[in-house]
């Protein structure tokens, strides 16, 4: 069974080690939650707000992020295999390969 916690308001959440995998988090608001080690893979995390979120060492494999806000998360030593992010918003967002800027919107 999967879990559904689609729209769910999941703020400043400490949720490291946690076991996500196939949950559906679509449209969730995930700012600032420790997914730091969480297992993520095959999540549904489609136009979540992953602003400021840290899946540090997390497992994504085979997670669809599309369309989600990943600004300023925390990425680093995640496992991204297999991992959607086209459309995500990527602005001071840390990937295991360096900080990611393509998602930023230019200043006013």
């Amino acid at each position: 069974n999967l879990a559904n916690l689609r729209g769910a308001r999941l703020i400043y959440a400490n949720l490291s080690n946690a076991n996500l995998s196939e949950t559906d988090l679509r449209e969730a608001d995930l700012t600032g939650v420790n997914l730091s080690e969480a297992n993520l893979s095959k999540a549904d995390l489609r136009g979540a707000n992953l602003s400021k979120v840290d899946m540090t060492g997390a497992d994504l494999t085979g997670a669809d992020l599309t369309g989600a806000d990943l600004t300023a998360a925390n990425l680093s030593i995640a496992e991204l295999k297999y991992t959607k992010i086209k459309g995500a918003i990527l602005c001071k967002t840390t990937m295991p390969w360096g900080e990611e800027n393509t998602g930023c919107k230019p200043a006013d």
